[in-house]
């Protein structure tokens, strides 16, 4: 038996999401079976340490099956003696065309191909981060693949992996049920959710 069909059996028994992968859902849940059904008074998953303030400003706008995540790959980042920042969360319709604007109607380069509402940051699935040293940010540095690996290891995809746009700071959570699903049928499927107020992870 291969550790990625041992960990979706744990997984199924546990009742969290089966993916294979032992990100910190995972974990959390594990940790509540094993050790104690609550930290501090929170659920484990709700307990990962905070990191920065302003990476916690954008973790706070996203999903909350996402948050735990991110803060999980600043903190594997730090272990790895890297340092970054949540610097992009939750967009909404209006600020992602402003973005789509710039380089077409408004000033500025192109920094984006995808209008509102086919972007996954309009829906709190994704965030972008920055690496840091000191104060100083990177907009480019071969780090970036690096925490794309860890980011990867812990169940997320990564931005730097696409095959149109590269986009290396990008990290998303898809949801169970957009496993077999395109990009472009899951940001149909999200937008439809959002519309209805239905859960994006359900």
């Amino acid at each position: 038996m291969r550790i990625e069909e041992m960990i979706a059996e744990v997984q199924q028994v546990l009742g969290v999401t089966v993916d294979g992968r032992a990100g910190p859902q995972t974990w959390a849940a594990i940790y509540a079976r094993l050790v104690s059904k609550r930290i501090d008074g929170l659920r484990p998953a709700e307990a990962l340490t905070p990191v920065d303030s302003r990476s916690e400003a954008q973790i706070a706008t996203l999903q909350a099956a996402v948050r735990p995540m991110a803060r999980a790959l600043v903190h594997k980042a730090a272990t790895a003696g890297i340092t970054i920042k949540v610097i992009s969360g939750l967009r909404s319709y209006a600020e992602q065309d402003a973005l789509y604007a710039k380089g077409r109607t408004q000033p500025g380069p192109i920094v984006t191909k995808a209008r509102a509402g086919h972007s996954n940051h309009n829906f709190g699935i994704a965030f972008d981060v920055g690496v840091f040293e000191g104060n100083r940010y990177l907009g480019d540095s071969p780090k970036y693949k690096a925490v794309g690996v860890l980011g990867m290891d812990l169940g997320l995809e990564w931005g730097g992996n696409w095959k149109t746009i590269i986009d290396q700071p990008h990290f998303q959570l898809r949801p169970a049920w957009a496993d077999d699903l395109t990009e472009r049928q899951m940001l149909a499927e999200l937008r439809t959710r959002t519309a209805a107020g239905a859960p994006l992870y359900a």
